[in-house]
């Protein structure tokens, strides 16, 4: 399995990133707050070397502002106009402005200097630390080094590599949750008009499993609770979930919660310092003391142990309801708003304890506390991410939760609902554009009415499906409107080996990183404005929109100079690459770009829930889009109702001295970026290449602290392997251990995945490890 660029090398030597030196890592305990002047002192040295004191404060003071944009990081949402702070940013999210706006740069002489074969060999951090990329750049055929090329040139080598495939499903067209809402509706729109449906997204690779699950639920593939709803629950449940590194300001509305008499539950394989204790780094007063503490109970069950954690405590439910009727569920809700209750209680009834013990590896009585608080409570809000989405039941898993939200009537009602803690910044919205492999009925007759064209009606390939079409040959061109889809995917030789047998691959990107690296026969590298940047059409200035992770609408502009003169936006790439493969067509690609408000002006038409889409998100706080559970208990499943659903609990076989794996990310991430070296809040610093285990299971092998082992992944009768990580003891339960991400990710297989959404399994890979020899 050769890179095309490196003759001598296999990808496999190229992307593994053992260690040749002598190890620098150093452990301490974890932290059991999050936050605090640890967070102050982060985001200044951040900014300081990225940007430079000046810029950076100038940066932060437009970050989530109403004339600002919005944070590249997360979809969390941000507080009403009138009530957000003039410094309205996390410690993680300044990471992500810090390296955006960089005063480093990528430019021809650093390609020039340094060939790929070289730059494969370097750091995840290394190559994102470098800087803005400026110009675009062609890897050819054969050749060693990236050499520049002109926009025009790349425009028509795309066109003319599309046009030359035996059919549009040849083509795969992947986005990054990080694409605008007017930039992710001309792309999915070039796509339709090129004639498939091939459209993978990174919600395929994480919150998958949500939509699905609450599509067939509820009717809606989207949480149903707003900010203002934290502080008005009786009860808020985070499953599966790393608030302090993956979404820090949710800590803030968890802190308000609290403060306001919320009882907060955490459901996790570890203990996670921001669900110990949060010390608000923007508050004066709540820097000092011990903080304030967040969860009343951690529950931290093995690994996919949530259904059956669920399952307990509505057994524990049922034999109160029976004693009393009425008086724990609510019966009315269910007669008037639900279907499947009695196949659910009847599959209740049948599942054993000793299961649910076995699989949550908790103790009765743990149990028993938290179905006390689920029964006190009247409003209740479950929120979760990838700890539940990424297991073979994920989609099952979720549901479990929505049974449970169900049989309290926790819909439709002030501080109740579920909530799908989702990750990019506007990831949400890229699929409420149109991106997705699956285009409903509805969509495409309305996209067909807007533009007087007829669409393709076949359903494209997910992410797992596009890797696997690369692999046998079936796609050739694979073109990605931003991420790191190599290292965000499952089986990273795999999708090496996809990669490197398309004819072109195509990244559109702001910074270095690793897809970069590994290509087609030809490799082309487009850098596009960041969220910071200035952003001119014919000398006028103009704003993108996004949707955050509960469903508001709102702008955001880049006030920024554009680290080079080259760039181009990309409303303005996708248009021109359209343009370019589309000599004849009908649809104005120029005059949509050269003015966003056309872009939204056709949004409106097409998508409902966007009518006079130009005017209103101009309000300082957007606009909310439809949500007809929470609106009005309104369900569009096929019966109209809300669905229980009867799942049998997950059967997975374990052999002696193999464990179940899942992958996390470090608090110096976020998603496949690296910023740094160190996973603060759970002591581990200067190494990434680390696997936690419990201590009794390390002796058991006859293994020590800070042993370097290879560790091999199990599935379907075959193995991966990936080498010289470090175990480290660790606070997680028996059978159960933890790597971080990207660097496990050569260990998940391709075909495993959840039922029912194809989420791979990052959380429920099955593994041995052993002394490196």
């Amino acid at each position: 399995m050769k890179a095309s660029t490196n003759k001598d090398s296999s990808n496999k030597d190229i992307l593994a990133v053992a260690k040749e030196e002598p190890s620098t890592l150093k452990t301490k305990p974890r932290c059991t707050t999050a936050g605090g002047l640890p967070a102050i002192f982060s985001t200044f040295k951040q900014i300081r070397a990225e940007t430079g004191v000046i810029k950076g404060i100038q940066l932060l003071l437009k970050a989530n502002q109403s004339c600002g944009f919005d944070c590249p990081g997360c979809a969390w949402p941000d507080p009403k106009h009138d009530d957000k702070a003039i410094t309205e940013f996390c410690e993680n999210g300044v990471k992500a402005i810090a390296e955006e706006a960089s005063f480093k740069r990528v430019n021809k002489d650093f390609f020039k200097h340094y060939s790929v074969a070289e730059l494969s060999h370097k750091s995840d951090i290394w190559l994102s630390k470098q800087g803005r990329l400026t110009e675009p750049m062609i890897l050819k055929e054969g050749s060693t080094h990236y050499e520049p090329i002109s926009w025009d040139e790349a425009y028509n080598l795309i066109a003319k590599k599309l046009n030359s495939l035996n059919n549009p499903d040849e083509a795969i067209f992947y986005t990054s949750g990080r694409a605008s809402n007017e930039a992710a509706f001309l792309y999915q729109l070039f796509v339709r008009e090129f004639g498939t449906n091939n459209l993978p997204d990174c919600s395929n690779l994480c919150h998958e499993s949500s939509g699905q699950a609450l599509m067939e639920t509820i009717g809606i593939g989207k949480g149903t609770v707003t900010l203002e709803d934290f502080p008005k629950a009786d009860l808020i449940i985070v499953f599966g979930q790393n608030p302090a590194t993956n979404h820090p300001r949710m800590l803030s509305s968890l802190e308000e919660a609290k403060l306001n008499g919320t009882k907060i539950v955490s459901v996790n394989p570890l203990n996670e310092a921001g669900l110990d204790r949060f010390k608000h780094p923007q508050n004066v007063l709540g820097l000092f003391g011990k903080g304030q503490k967040i969860a009343n109970l951690k529950l931290n069950i093995k690994i996919n142990g949530d259904a059956a954690l669920i399952k307990g405590t509505i057994k524990l439910m049922l034999d109160q309801e029976k004693i009393a009727p009425g008086t724990i569920f609510n019966l009315e809700f269910i007669k008037k708003y639900t279907q499947g209750f009695d196949e659910f209680i009847s599959l209740i009834e049948k599942t054993t304890w000793e299961d649910i013990l076995s699989q949550t590896g908790l103790q009765m009585q743990q149990i028993e506390e938290f179905a006390k608080l689920c029964i006190n409570s009247n409003a209740s809000i479950a929120c979760w991410a990838m700890g539940l989405t990424q297991h073979e039941n994920g989609v099952a898993a979720i549901q479990e939760i929505v049974n449970l939200l169900l049989l309290g009537g926790h819909l439709g009602r002030e501080g109740a609902g579920v909530c799908p803690v989702r990750g990019h910044s506007n990831v949400q919205g890229d699929r409420t554009m149109g991106i997705w492999e699956k285009p409903r009925e509805q969509f495409l007759q309305k996209l067909e009415q807007e533009f007087q064209l007829s669409f393709n009606r076949k359903n494209g390939y997910n992410a797992v499906e596009a890797i696997q079409a690369m692999l046998d040959k079936k796609s050739k061109v694979f073109i990605a409107l931003g991420g790191n889809f190599l290292s965000a995917a499952p089986d990273t030789l795999a999708t090496a080996q996809a990669f490197n047998n398309c004819n072109l691959t195509v990244q559109i990107s702001t910074k270095l990183n690793r897809s970069h690296l590994i290509t087609g026969k030809t490799g082309l590298l487009l850098p596009c404005l960041g969220r910071t940047d200035l952003d001119l059409q014919k000398n006028v200035k103009q704003f993108v929109t996004v949707e955050n992770s509960m469903g508001i609408v709102h702008r955001s502009a880049g006030n920024f100079t554009p680290p080079s003169q080259h760039l181009k936006s990309e409303v303005e790439i996708v248009s021109k690459i359209a343009q370019a493969t589309k000599k004849n067509s009908p649809i104005q690609w120029q005059w949509l770009s050269e003015d966003y408000h056309r872009i939204r002006d056709s949004i409106s038409r097409v998508i409902p829930g966007f009518e006079n889409y130009n005017e209103r998100v101009y309000d300082k706080d957007g606009f909310d889009l439809p949500n007809p559970p929470k609106d009005n208990l309104t369900f569009t499943t096929p019966s109209k109702k809300a669905c229980f659903t009867a799942h049998d609990l997950p059967k997975l076989k374990i052999e002696k001295d193999q464990f179940i794996m899942m992958t996390i990310r470090t608090h110096d991430q976020f998603n496949t970026t690296i910023y740094g070296m160190d996973d603060r809040y759970r002591g581990i610093f200067n190494d990434r290449r680390v696997i936690l285990v419990n201590p009794e299971d390390l002796k058991n092998l006859g293994l020590k602290n800070k042993d370097i082992v290879d560790i091999t992944s199990h599935h379907k009768g075959k193995t991966r392997e990936v080498k010289r990580f470090t175990a480290i003891l660790y606070d997680i339960p028996k059978g159960c251990v933890a790597t971080y991400f990207p660097e496990a990710n050569p260990l998940v297989p391709l075909d495993q995945y959840a039922k029912g959404s194809m989420t791979p399994c990052y959380k429920s890979v099955i593994v041995s490890f052993k002394a490196t020899s």
